[in-house]
């Protein structure tokens, strides 16, 4: 389609060098033709250039001194990219390969997550450069201060929320939280992600992980199936891959791998869930510990991994839950998973399998839940903890995790009922990608040339 195509090529020329940017405005925009093809207005109104575009880009300086005494200097992001349908509402990455490219990508996929959760939030993404792994307390704390600096003019709890993401967890939320009270005099629901005596949710660290699990047991139910007896297999060692092994239990299920930047562990018994929490949580210590603990284990290192793969899914499994970054499920990967008797992905991360991977996916006929609407729990439960922060209450963990199971039906029953309107049921990218974007180009027409 010329006007798709066309689309592309500009945002090429105006954002150059943003691959994975590229990479998720294509795989969207090309799932989208059926509803352009069926549906002249969203060309009439030229929805599709307008909505690649963010609404506002803000892109800032955070100076910060290191315990030596030495003067730091990191580039800060906070990409607003769509208020059609609510308040902007993104996480805040805090990771060495963030770039405008990564941001705006996240930002683009959370205008559609969002819109699919069927809450009143729109799409937003931010972070920085900056690492916190080997920095003390003082100097995060030094940091997240000088990036509330400025990132305070820009938010508010009508107009963009931000939450955690990759490198940015209780910790740092509390010290961006304190200094935005200090720069504000307020103390409303600007941030999610706190912790629970000062306005955090019961269930938001969980709800990722466990969306993930019942994305998964919605698809495998649809076909008569379910998780239980199945052995799984999930990258990551953070908050999403933890507590989407921790819900693959209470379900029945055998989680039998996890991952980090070093390196994988395979355990056929099992993974450990107290001491995987022990390691990551308490220790923060790498993945080569476990086999200390658990000598039947094995513990494999990146550097032995298959050339251009993740070993973690050379592991026979029934379902696999990639949780850790994007572009890590290849399509040698997606291949082996597919020879070994997979039957179903659920992601955890955002856009963690490559094109070509999900093109596999798709021709096998396997459920497959794309990361939009798979993980879409996390961001469902951050608007949860926002609702209860407006109206000064805490809900009991039954009740958010009750809450999230029906939004996770909710968001699984919207994909499925659109994909099969356009003649492919099992296409769930399909279908997430323009129920998700139906509702938010719907709401721009209405609201006119802004």
């Amino acid at each position: 389609m010329p006007y798709v195509a066309d689309t592309i090529a500009k945002l090429k020329r105006s954002s150059p060098a943003e691959l994975e940017f590229y990479q998720a405005v294509e795989e969207v925009l090309t799932s989208l033709r059926p509803l352009l093809d069926k549906d002249q207005k969203y060309k009439k109104h030229n929805i599709i250039e307008r909505i690649v575009e963010p609404e506002r880009q803000i892109i800032f300086r955070v100076p910060w001194i290191d315990d030596k005494g030495h003067v730091q200097v990191n580039k800060g992001y906070r990409i607003e990219y769509n208020s059609a349908i609510g308040p902007y509402k993104g996480g805040l990455r805090f990771h060495p390969s963030v770039y405008s490219g990564i941001i705006k990508f996240l930002g683009f996929e959370q205008i559609f997550k969002n819109s699919l959760t069927g809450l009143a939030i729109g799409g937003g993404k931010g972070g920085s450069d900056f690492d916190p792994k080997g920095k003390s307390d003082n100097e995060i704390m030094r940091f997240c201060q000088s990036f509330m600096n400025e990132l305070y003019r820009h938010i508010g709890p009508t107009t963009d929320v931000p939450a955690g993401d990759i490198g940015v967890g209780g910790r740092e939320i509390g010290y961006m939280f304190g200094q935005y009270k200090r720069l504000t005099g307020n103390y409303d629901g600007v941030l999610t992600g706190k912790k629970l005596n000062w306005g955090g949710s019961l269930a938001r660290t969980e709800a990722t992980g466990y969306g993930a699990v019942y994305f998964a047991q919605n698809m495998l139910q649809a076909r008569g199936d379910s998780l239980e007896g199945k052995t799984c297999v999930v990258s990551g060692a953070g908050n999403v891959a933890i507590y989407t092994i921790q819900k693959l239990y209470q379900l029945g299920a055998k989680p039998v791998t996890c991952s980090d930047s070093r390196g994988m562990i395979y355990d056929e018994r099992g993974i450990d869930l107290a001491l995987l929490k022990q390691l990551k949580e308490v220790e923060g210590a790498s993945l080569e510990k476990y086999v200390e603990h658990h000598h039947d284990a094995v513990y494999t290192p990146v550097s032995a991994y298959p050339a251009g793969r993740n070993h973690v899914w050379s592991v026979p499994c029934q379902a696999a839950f990639p949780s850790a970054t994007q572009n890590e499920l290849s399509e040698a990967d997606a291949d082996v998973l597919l020879n070994n008797g997979c039957i179903c992905i659920s992601e955890g991360a955002n856009m963690p399998s490559t094109p070509a991977a999900v093109e596999k996916f798709l021709k096998a006929g396997i459920c497959y839940g794309p990361g939009k609407a798979a993980n879409a729990g996390g961001v469902a439960t951050s608007q949860l903890e926002m609702a209860q922060n407006a109206s000064m209450q805490q809900w009991t963990f039954e009740e958010v995790d009750a809450k999230l199971q029906g939004i996770m039906h909710g968001i699984f029953t919207r994909a499925s009922e659109t994909a099969a309107e356009f003649g492919q049921p099992t296409n769930l990218v399909l279908g997430a990608n323009i129920a998700g974007f139906r509702k938010v180009a719907d709401a721009m027409i209405d609201q006119g040339v802004v």
